[in-house]
């Protein structure tokens, strides 16, 4: 078992991902605009220029920036009273707790968003850091945010497990050197990113069981 896990957060710990898309297609139909195919998997996962390149490319405008603005407001609106856990979050948690693994979260939300998600969860005291996206320059799929991670755990990156739903996520769990584990959430694995994963599990309960089984 390694010695540190680092966790995304929308769509992989907490069913978030589908407000995000809620709160995209809001703004889309405001604008009278009709978001391509194409969309949803490339923004899942991004932050920073890259999120913004996207948002201009999808939504016809010169700058993508204030659109990220109010889609994250809208989504902290939403996410006021809380978000729903996934299938077996406390299960992974609690296990690598129990092993003495150092826990981290790694998101492309705001660091706010983030440390409200885990405090209205009860979780926030299995986890030894929080790395937020727009905190860093280059988001994912560069390998940034989980280097990160690793660094303010202290453990290398190729001794972590990183767990992710999106693709962007995976491509750059891979490219940090980390154990990348896919748990697809609303975008479903290319073949591409079943050669870059360690595994891909249903749940996070199938994920906890397969590494305490040491198949990971």
């Amino acid at each position: 078992m390694k010695q540190g896990a680092i966790f995304d957060m929308d769509g992989l710990m907490f069913d978030t991902e589908k407000v995000w898309q809620k709160c995209w297609d809001e703004v889309a139909d405001e604008m009278h605009v009709t978001l391509e195919a194409g969309f949803r998997k490339e923004i899942c996962g991004t932050s920073g220029r890259l999120m913004d390149s996207i948002i201009e490319k999808y939504y016809h405008v010169d700058n993508g920036n204030p659109i990220a603005l109010d889609v994250r407001e809208r989504v902290h609106q939403y996410l006021a009273e809380g978000a729903e856990e996934k299938p077996g979050l406390r299960k992974i948690l609690q296990m690598f707790k129990d092993h003495g693994v150092k826990m981290a979260v790694a998101s492309s939300s705001p660091r706010e968003q983030i440390e409200s998600n885990l405090q209205k969860a009860g979780v926030r005291d299995y986890i030894d850091a929080v790395v937020s996206g727009t905190e860093l320059k280059k988001g994912k799929p560069a390998p940034d945010i989980f280097l990160k991670a690793a660094e303010e755990l202290n453990i290398p990156a190729e001794d972590c497990y990183v767990f992710e739903d999106a693709i962007n996520g995976v491509k750059a769990g891979h490219a940090a050197g980390a154990a990348t584990i896919m748990i697809p959430d609303m975008i479903q694995p290319t073949d591409e990113v079943r050669e870059l994963a360690a595994g891909i599990y249903e749940t996070l309960a199938d994920a906890s069981d397969a590494i305490e089984e040491g198949l990971l």
